[in-house]
């Protein structure tokens, strides 16, 4: 039968996933708005520095990203994103014991070898149907920005009360829930695709790269993570500046993300009801646009606060809506590969993000930091001219009578070889067989195959 809604798996992999992921993103967010106010008493401060210490995790998850996104593909999500949490683990204890800002940087180097974005994605595109996929990548993106709206409540008041060092052993204490998560309440796929593609082949990625759809969508999270960084190496001053203590940062950024997501819902809607990504995407593109260009001309609190709420609505929905897309564009049985590039695009934004917002500001102001941003969204805007909406197969739940794991992998293997089957993947623990078909599908020999009358 067709479900239109989602399913139980799927909304325990929604959940559950997100939980992870907007964990780990609240443990890198946290030190964004309070590492320039409360590292000053770090050997070796500068604004260079800090704006190096904030996306120093950019460029190490920019490395590694694609590496574990294949070996994803071959061993298996769960293992990968369990050695990555260890990683950033260790890396936050680093952070926390460190005396020098360049301690500081080398422990979010470590953070960010715990690359597992591209894995945490890959399964949930392995656990959820085409047409739920947005839905679940919408609450991941959702929870990922919640989890920056906790960050900049949390990330104050913690480095108020404990300090910088107690702010990095609350990261560590994330991973390891984190982990527990993964064990515990993400389940287990068996994915398989066409022609044994479901382990990725490194000499494909050539072919990605060069797919016009994936790489406007590459180029826009490098310049969205650039843009997000760049522009919280120089906000904590500016709000100083303009007479805002430190202190009471978190009571502007909290109500104002919180407010965002309210703004960004109408976008989801018109998306998803007028079918059209591309036009909903480009709102949201004028609106960050918006923003960066009141953060450049006024130092004003209340315009601060407005570009604020305007920023964090078009991060939001951008954030949202990116994963699912590559997912859709995304060759199939190619996803922790895609995925890979796609989020060695966002870290590596990240990364260049800390090294030009700490550099532009310490040399030209924050004035220079906001126009730089912004004619990269420009740029961004520029490039989302030719982008297509994506186009959605149909997709089937079916009960499938499993037996065992090996029985799972014998059936997915029968649903690939049929007419018209894009993917199959079985959950064994919840007797269910989700397809990705097209207009060649015959639903009666998917039956056969999984043993089910319904």
């Amino acid at each position: 039968m067709v479900n239109n809604g989602l399913s139980k798996i799927e909304k325990k992999v929604a959940f559950s996933l997100a939980s992870v992921f907007g964990l780990r993103m609240m443990g890198l967010f946290m030190i964004m708005p309070v590492f320039a106010l409360y590292g000053q008493h770090l050997t070796g401060f500068s604004p260079l520095w800090v704006g190096i210490a904030i996306g120093a995790y950019g460029l190490t998850q920019a490395l590694l990203q694609i590496p574990m996104g294949i070996l994803s593909d071959k061993f298996g999500r769960k293992p990968i994103i369990l050695i990555g949490l260890v990683l950033f683990a260790i890396g936050s204890l680093i952070a926390a014991s460190a005396d020098s800002i360049y301690m500081v940087v080398f422990g979010r180097a470590v953070q960010g070898m715990g690359a597992i974005a591209a894995a945490v994605l890959a399964l949930a595109s392995d656990l959820t149907r085409d047409e739920q996929r947005t839905k679940v990548m919408a609450i991941i993106g959702m929870c990922i920005g919640f989890s920056f709206a906790l960050a900049l409540l949390a990330g104050p008041i913690i480095a108020e009360h404990l300090g910088l060092h107690g702010l990095f052993l609350m990261t560590a204490a994330f991973a390891v829930l984190g982990m527990l998560i993964v064990q515990f309440f993400v389940p287990d796929p068996v994915t398989h695709a066409p022609k044994g593609d479901t382990t990725a082949a490194p000499a494909r990625l050539k072919a990605m790269l060069k797919n016009p759809q994936l790489v406007r969508l590459d180029a826009g999270i490098f310049i969205l993570h650039l843009t997000l960084t760049a522009v919280f190496v120089a906000l904590p001053f500016v709000l100083v500046h303009a007479g805002f203590p430190k202190e009471e940062h978190w009571k502007l950024y909290f109500p104002t993300f919180i407010g965002a997501f309210f703004l960004m819902v109408p976008l989801i809607i018109i998306g998803v009801k007028k079918k059209n990504t591309k036009a909903t995407f480009q709102i949201s593109l004028l609106i960050m646009l918006a923003a960066l260009a009141i953060l450049a001309v006024s130092g004003q609190f209340w315009a601060i606060a407005v570009a604020i709420l305007l920023f964090f609505t078009a991060f939001n929905y951008l954030e949202a809506s990116l994963p699912s897309l590559i997912a859709k564009f995304c060759p199939v049985g190619d996803k922790g590969s895609a995925m890979g590039i796609y989020s060695t695009s966002q870290f590596l934004g990240a990364f260049c993000g800390g090294m030009m917002g700490g550099s532009m500001y310490q040399f030209v102001g924050s004035t220079g930091v906001f126009i730089f941003a912004f004619v990269l969204v420009t740029i961004w805007l520029l490039l989302s001219i030719g982008m297509k909406n994506p186009v959605l197969l149909k997709s089937y739940t079916l009960t499938a009578n499993i037996k065992n794991k090996q029985h799972a992998k014998t059936m997915a293997e029968e649903l690939a070889n049929l007419k018209g089957v894009a993917e199959a993947t079985l959950i064994a623990e919840e007797q269910a067989a989700y397809l990705k078909v097209n207009d060649q599908f015959d639903l009666s020999e998917a039956r056969a195959v999984l043993g089910s009358t319904e």
